[in-house]
């Protein structure tokens, strides 16, 4: 009986990390979600090489309630607003996929987030960014189209910026964000194992807009991406402007990112 179910569940995830791999943007989040009853653990460091180097550490604990609810809870701490490490706060997010259209190796979804953030900084830029610069809320819905081994994605949200700990205001209180983001599994050409090795290549837009303030940015960040043993990830992306009028900390900005994976570890 468990030699059966261990056979059933390495089949399952053979059949699904192919499917899905060009799916695990760099940047943004897709419309599908992770494994249900399995945790995530990413340990990420991005940061900037000009006018001085800074950098920021992010821990985040990623866990998949079923096959349509995933949350998230993250760590930052950075030295972006004083000479050394600091920690900054905290974040929480969550998505539902509502919609669902799935055929062999091709599938439309669409989901609904929330993110909210408090942390503790000052906020000296214009950009509203939840990922250790601001407190706030975010909300917003995407959508993900697979077609065998290409994978696109979209989204648009709201971003409300409220006052951070310490009794820092923000500059602006309202943002628009939108991606889109195309994933494209390279290798392996033929997949016949769990312990082949995955290498995505991604391209996504990454903008902002502060409505009625002149303010906006699209950002253009290629990304490659390694998968080893269907459970250990690698992510490796850059960002730069295609067009900037907006003063923030994610100007050509590096990203390193590694992710383990444990599934089905509450069954």
């Amino acid at each position: 009986m468990y030699k059966k179910l261990w056979l059933t569940f390495w089949g399952t995830l053979v059949w699904v990390c192919p499917l899905m791999a060009q799916e695990l943007y760099v940047n943004t989040e897709p419309a599908s979600n992770m494994a249900a009853k399995s945790l995530g653990i990413r340990l990420e460091n991005q940061g900037y090489f000009k006018p001085d180097f800074k950098n920021r550490y992010t821990f985040e604990l990623m866990y998949g309630v079923n096959k349509n609810l995933m949350v998230h809870g993250t760590l930052y701490a950075s030295d972006y607003y004083q000479k050394s490490q600091h920690f900054e706060g905290v974040s929480a997010y969550a998505k539902y996929r509502f919609y669902s259209v799935d055929s062999v190796q091709r599938h439309f979804r669409m989901a609904a987030f929330a993110k909210v953030a408090s942390i503790n900084n000052r906020t000296p830029n214009q950009e509203i960014a939840l990922e250790g610069d601001n407190s706030g809320v975010q909300g917003g819905l995407v959508a993900t189209q697979l077609l065998h081994k290409l994978a696109l994605s979209g989204s648009l949200s709201y971003l409300r910026a409220f006052e951070n700990r310490g009794g820092y205001d923000p500059i602006n209180h309202n943002s628009v964000a939108y991606t889109l983001s195309a994933g494209y599994l390279l290798f392996p050409k033929q997949y016949t194992n769990y312990e082949q090795t995955n290498i995505n290549l991604y391209a996504e837009l990454l903008g902002k807009t502060n409505p009625g303030k002149g303010q906006y940015y699209l950002d253009i960040a290629p990304a490659v991406q390694f998968i080893f043993n269907s459970n250990l990830r690698v992510d490796l992306s850059y960002r730069t402007p295609l067009t900037n009028h907006m003063v923030r900390n994610t100007q050509n900005m590096y990203l390193v990112r590694v992710e383990y994976n444990l599934f089905n570890i509450f069954n």
